[in-house]
């Protein structure tokens, strides 16, 4: 694990060094003196950070716990997770286009800062819930976390895009989409690392008393406790009942075993709420962290309006792409495309005009 650390660290110095050496670089780090650019990056890379675990969990949560609990099978927990997130959808469509409408009018900075703190102050908010939590509070916490999504991404794609002049948007936008692709992808592993280290810390304990309570063996349930946690969030993000995957057939069919409240849809997710529950709240603080970190990001940039305004059709295209970016985050979909106003004129070649011959 620390060799992949460090030589993924090692890799990443020598690409820096590349790009500043090379005549025709792929990152353009120049682009990074500009204030507004450079801090409309960092804001976005926090906000990265704090989505692109989140969603897995919540799922997670959704699909071990919350539904199993409220009767649903786990072969069937994985499309009704996914219909329970609409709402976190919704609220980015919502606000999405109507902010980077208004950031045109009166600025980027208040509303792409404020976004963040609301996502943060959200986050915050599902952390006080619990585990078994009532569904109209939970929908209403996700439609806000949305709605604040929403409401940074388009105003920060659209400041970070207008610091920067239109031969230099490409290069930009490029940039602005691996710096968010490549911390959602370090934020899965983060927010595993934060959920496993809640779970192995407290559930063999948890595992090992509830079985040997329903009559499985000492030997059986001490095996099944020493099963990685991971392997457990995996099963039920997959659909499959996890205690069927680390106790034994034999184990659970013996003699004096209660199987059938073993096999039961709640008495995993009961066993497993307690140690969760540990590490889902840290993940939400870790995530609100982050979030409050990039809001003050987003407020160094500086105050200022857009340099190029855009039409409603404009704004709205940005934001349905952002929801593409919140529902896609796992396979880094981007939505910088919008704001690249090429200008013909600069990509045609020295003496060539464009001649319109009219019949």
């Amino acid at each position: 694990m620390l060799s992949c650390l460090f030589g993924g660290l090692a890799i990443l110095i020598g690409f820096v060094v590349v790009e500043l050496r090379t005549s025709d670089p792929m990152f353009h780090l120049d682009l990074f003196k500009s204030k507004a650019f450079a801090m409309g990056n960092l804001a976005g890379l926090m906000l990265a950070l704090a989505r692109g675990g989140l969603q897995f969990i919540l799922i997670i949560w959704l699909q071990g716990i919350w539904l199993p609990l409220h009767g649903y099978s786990f072969s069937r927990t994985p499309l009704w997770a996914g219909i329970y997130m609409v709402p976190l959808t919704v609220g980015f469509f919502l606000s999405g286009p109507l902010s980077g409408r208004l950031a045109d009018r009166h600025g980027p900075r208040p509303f792409a800062t404020i976004g963040l703190i609301l996502t943060g102050l959200s986050l915050i908010g599902l952390t006080t819930l619990p585990i078994n939590f009532s569904y109209p509070i939970f929908a209403f916490l996700i439609l806000l976390v949305g709605f604040s999504m929403g409401m940074f991404a388009a105003p920060n794609t659209s400041a970070v895009m207008n610091s920067l002049p239109s031969h230099q948007r490409g290069a930009g936008s490029g940039m602005l989409n691996t710096f968010q692709n490549s911390a959602a992808v370090l934020s899965i592993g983060f927010f595993f690392t934060i959920i496993t280290i809640g779970l192995a810390s407290r559930l063999p304990q948890a595992l090992l008393k509830g079985l040997t309570a329903q009559g499985v063996s000492h030997a059986a349930a001490l095996t099944a406790s020493h099963v990685p946690p991971i392997g457990s969030l995996f099963s039920a993000f997959l659909g499959i009942d996890p205690l069927k995957e680390i106790v034994s057939h034999a184990a659970l069919t013996a003699p004096g075993v209660h199987t059938q409240l073993l096999l039961s849809r709640g008495f995993f997710p009961s066993l497993i709420s307690a140690p969760f529950a540990h590490g889902l709240r840290l993940a939400f603080i870790m995530a609100a962290v982050a979030c409050f970190i990039g809001a003050a990001f987003s407020w160094m940039r500086g105050a200022g309006h857009s340099e190029v305004f855009h039409t409603l059709s404009d704004d709205v295209e940005v934001g349905l792409a952002g929801a593409g970016d919140i529902a896609m985050s796992d396979v880094g979909a981007g939505s910088s495309g919008a704001f690249l106003d090429s200008d013909e004129s600069e990509s045609q070649p020295p003496g060539k005009t464009d001649v319109t011959v009219t019949p």
